[in-house]
C-alpha cells in the first residue's frame, strides 16, 4: 500500500458475497472486471443490489463475445439449452475455472448472466459496448467481449 494512503482513506476488506453494510447504504455500487474472478458472481451481484439505492454499474466480460464465431454459437447454444455447466466442468477438467497469463484465475462469466437479477431490481437498464456496429442485441451478444450494464432505479421500490 502506498505510504500515506491510509491517512486520508479508510479501507475495509470484505467478501463480495457478504458486504458489511446495511440495505440501501450507497447511491451507486459498481464493479469493474472482478466478477469473472469469483466462483459465484450472482451472489456478489445480489449483495450489490441489496446495498444500492439508485444505481448499479457492472463492467465485465461477456463469454459469448469471445472466440471464433462457431465457438461463440456453441457457448450460447449450450447456455440456452442448459448443459453449459456440465460442458464447462468437462472443459476445465472439473475445476470450473481457468488460468491465463494475462488475467490470472478466472471463471466463465458474462455480464448477461446478471441480466435477470438487474432487470428485476431496476426501472431502466443501459447497455454500453465499445462496438459501433448495429445489428440488434444478438449481434452485440456475439461480438462484444466485454460490456457495461448500468441499472437505474428512478424511484422508491419494494425491497
Amino acid at each position: 500500500m502506498a505510504a500515506g494512503l491510509t491517512k486520508s482513506v479508510s479501507l475495509l476488506q470484505a467478501a463480495g458475497e457478504a458486504l458489511p453494510f446495511a440495505d440501501k447504504s450507497f447511491d451507486v455500487v459498481s464493479e469493474f472486471a472482478d466478477l469473472h474472478h469469483v466462483p459465484n458472481p450472482s451472489a456478489v451481484v445480489r449483495e450489490m443490489l441489496r446495498v444500492a439505492r439508485k444505481s448499479i454499474v457492472i463492467v465485465d466480460s461477456n463469454r459469448f463475445g469471445q472466440g471464433s464465431m462457431p465457438a461463440k454459437l456453441l457457448k450460447l447454444t449450450l447456455y440456452k439449452l442448459g448443459p453449459w455447466s456440465a460442458f464447462n466442468f468437462m472443459r476445465t477438467r472439473g475445476k470450473n475455472y481457468q488460468v491465463s497469463e494475462g488475467d490470472g484465475l478466472f471463471y466463465s462469466y458474462s455480464v448477461y448472466d446478471s441480466f435477470s437479477l438487474l432487470t428485476r431490481w431496476a426501472d431502466r437498464l443501459l447497455v454500453h459496448t465499445n462496438s459501433t456496429a448495429c445489428g440488434g442485441w444478438t449481434y452485440l451478444l456475439l461480438t462484444t467481449p466485454g460490456l457495461a450494464i448500468i441499472a437505474i432505479r428512478d424511484g422508491e421500490h419494494r425491497s
